[in-house]
């Protein structure tokens, strides 16, 4: 269980994101964390995976206060965060990346892995990780990394973004799975309707606040029926591939 206590967060500037947010995320469960654009959902996910400490609050893992640890002292812990924006790494194969989130891996689980995010291992699995790699493909490559660490706790920032409409529907079925096998523990952030569907609980987060909290049927419900878009911004298909 990921605990979140006040926290809060402000910018150099002084423009404060966070505003004294408090979180349980519990065990084995698929949480969908929405709201509309600069409500501070990015800034949340980064805090609990350790790439930003709070300016006031604690986080704790089990117990454990992890609120000082960085990311890659997260990482040995169990906690895997997938970038909206995915960083590149020249020199290295896709193949040896995922290797590295998931160990030796034998060439059928690799398959499994990249089918998930949509791609063809055998056009895939020996290129390098570099600029002639798409947007997209990017995205699809870490979303299959992060799978394969199998971590107590995945973060996806917006997993949507540059991933095609028939690539998007695979990655949903992926999900929803891992949603029902008893390992881990999802966090997403997005605004597609289909990923907040398969969510066993939905989070509205606006102005630096949690300002909705349900389970998925009924967050969902009332998120489309109001039709509130200063409340959060509920899309349907806006996927491009990059």
């Amino acid at each position: 269980m990921l605990e979140l206590k006040h926290i809060s967060w402000t910018t150099e500037d002084g423009n404060r994101i966070l505003d004294d947010v408090n979180l349980t995320v519990p065990d084995k469960k698929l949480i969908a964390i929405t709201g509309p654009n600069g409500g501070g959902k990015t800034t949340l996910a980064k805090i609990m995976a350790g790439i930003i400490t709070p300016d006031s609050g604690s986080v704790l893992m089990d117990g454990q206060d992890i609120t000082q640890l960085d990311v890659t002292q997260r990482a040995k812990l169990g906690i895997a965060f997938a970038f909206q924006q995915p960083v590149r790494f020249k020199g290295l194969t896709v193949r040896q990346l995922i290797g590295i989130a998931g160990g030796k891996l034998a060439e059928n689980n690799l398959c499994d892995y990249m089918s998930a995010v949509g791609l063809c291992a055998r056009d895939y699995l020996d290129r390098e990780v570099n600029s002639t790699l798409s947007g997209g493909e990017m995205k699809r490559i870490e979303i299959a990394t992060v799978l394969a660490r199998k971590a107590k706790l995945s973060v996806f920032d917006e997993p949507e973004a540059g991933i095609d409409i028939w690539s998007f529907a695979g990655l949903i079925k992926t999900f929803d799975s891992l949603r029902q096998s008893p390992e881990g523990t999802l966090v997403i952030v997005s605004h597609q309707e289909r990923l907040l569907r398969i969510a066993d609980e939905i989070i509205v987060l606006a102005g630096g606040k949690v300002t909705a909290r349900g389970s998925g049927d009924d967050m969902l419900h009332q998120l489309i029926t109001n039709g509130d878009a200063g409340t959060v911004c509920v899309r349907k298909e806006a996927m491009i591939d990059g």
